[in-house]
């Protein structure tokens, strides 16, 4: 019974890890919108959501653990160097300052500040809070201590009560009928795809790649032996996931029947602020705003940090405080563009990576049944790459639209690529590519003789 116990305990202490590592406020944003988005097909909408969300970044900490990588750029190496490191960087830019990073500081904004300024003064009015963000940010990276541990480990928490807080009077004072909203655009046909395709904007699958090995090195040290610790990983992130699963479903069921209250927003931030006011008035705004900017505080401080540190290591060369500073600057600079731009101009960028990291974690999984042999490897990704370009010049913003050869390459991809309407022609590239690195490989162990 003891040893149960202390095999239990140590469970829920990788699950708070995963949770921990999963869990920003910025991914509050998207669930939000999306049940906002999907109406009365929340349903299958979430289950998409979750999907990418939330089991991709487990199923990527078990393929660094079972392949015993050291982080994305060994995962990624049976391709070849030069593809993992390439690949490391532009995960590493998009989980960093072209992307999540600004995202930190306009999440809040958006949530607290942007409803309550009129629209002449909304661009000075990011500006003045970004660039106080990104000071802040960078002050406390220098000089992190017990400021961070008392943001970690104090208002974090009290973030995650406020939440559970508001579910809790969203159930016993429903705001709606889950059933009443109606779907809008693809979600009224593509409930499952468009949900799926809207956790990419998490960027937990790609962040989970980088920051993984944290938790695989953490399951290492409390003392699981190499045969059992993919198994210790698995049930301890079944438990984090499970966490930040239950979050989603909150948040996606306030997303939903916000719209039998309130117009489709722009964004989750604007609809989450809307509830907040509903259940708890300005007292409520004010608390969400405040734990909202300190939750995206340490998730920033983390992203640049790990950045910096990473960059420092691979280009020795460029002292890493260098690398903070261009970091938190660049990172200011792209946070004025605005949420609602930031996720505009991602897009393009995830549809184009997502493929290729969920196929990478798959063939890792799966590794062991070929020997880890680089030709599954390349033929799997090589041919993934294909459509991962397709669905990066489909999804382009609105500014490329008049540009012709995206019109023409777009019409050709519908038309001879399967699925490439639903986000998802690289999944039967993905599988001949695989069969035919299996068979490349089989015939090339029958001619070794091995």
């Amino acid at each position: 019974m003891n040893e149960r116990l202390r095999r239990a305990r140590t469970y829920l202490v990788i699950g708070s890890l995963v949770f921990g590592m999963l869990f920003g406020a910025g991914n509050l944003v998207f669930p939000v919108h999306l049940g906002q988005l999907a109406g009365a097909n929340w349903g299958p909408a979430a289950a998409g959501f979750i999907s990418s969300g939330v089991l991709l970044p487990l199923l990527a900490m078990l393929a660094l653990s079972v392949t015993q990588s050291r982080g994305l750029f060994d995962l990624a190496r049976p391709v070849g160097d030069w593809f993992a490191l390439v690949f490391l960087i532009l995960v590493h830019a998009t989980i960093g300052p072209l992307c999540a990073t600004p995202r930190t500081a306009t999440v809040p904004y958006a949530i607290g500040i942007a409803p309550a300024l009129p629209a002449r003064v909304q661009p000075w009015g990011l500006a003045l809070f970004t660039g106080a963000f990104f000071l802040l940010t960078y002050c406390f990276s220098v000089k992190s201590g017990k400021v961070t541990e008392i943001i970690g480990k104090a208002l974090n928490p009290a973030f995650l009560v406020m939440l559970l807080v508001i579910f809790l009077l969203a159930f016993l004072r429903p705001l709606g009928r889950l059933s009443g909203p109606q779907p809008v655009g693809n979600y009224l046909s593509q409930p499952f795809a468009n949900g799926f395709l809207q956790g990419y904007n998490t960027m937990d699958a790609l962040a989970m790649l980088i920051f993984g090995v944290t938790v695989v090195a953490a399951v290492q040290q409390l003392g699981f032996n190499p045969r059992d610790r993919s198994l210790a990983t698995a049930k301890g992130g079944f438990i984090g996931i499970l966490g930040v699963g239950i979050l989603y479903l909150g948040l996606i069921y306030l997303g939903t029947t916000s719209r039998n209250q309130f117009a489709l927003a722009a964004n989750g931030g604007t609809t989450l602020n809307q509830v907040a006011h509903y259940y708890l008035g300005t007292f409520g705004n004010a608390l969400l705003l405040t734990l909202a900017t300190v939750t995206c505080l340490t998730t920033a401080m983390g992203l640049v940090i790990a950045f910096s540190q990473d960059f420092h290591q691979r280009f020795p060369q460029v002292a890493y405080r260098t690398f903070l500073r261009w970091n938190c600057f660049l990172s200011f600079l792209i946070a004025n563009l605005g949420l609602d731009q930031i996720v505009t101009w991602s897009t393009p960028v995830l549809m184009f990576l997502y493929p290729l990291a969920i196929v990478l974690i798959l063939v890792a999984l799966a590794s062991p049944l070929f020997d880890r042999a680089p030709v599954v490897y390349r033929w799997a990704l090589g041919l993934t790459l294909i459509p991962a370009c397709f669905d990066l010049v489909g999804s382009l913003p609105p500014f490329f639209q008049r540009w012709g050869g995206r019109r023409w390459l777009t019409a050709w991809a519908g038309q001879h690529l399967p699925l490439f309407t639903s986000g998802f022609a690289w999944l039967p590239f993905a599988v001949v590519g695989t069969v035919i690195g299996l068979a490349v490989w089989q015939y090339q162990r029958y001619n070794t003789g091995k």
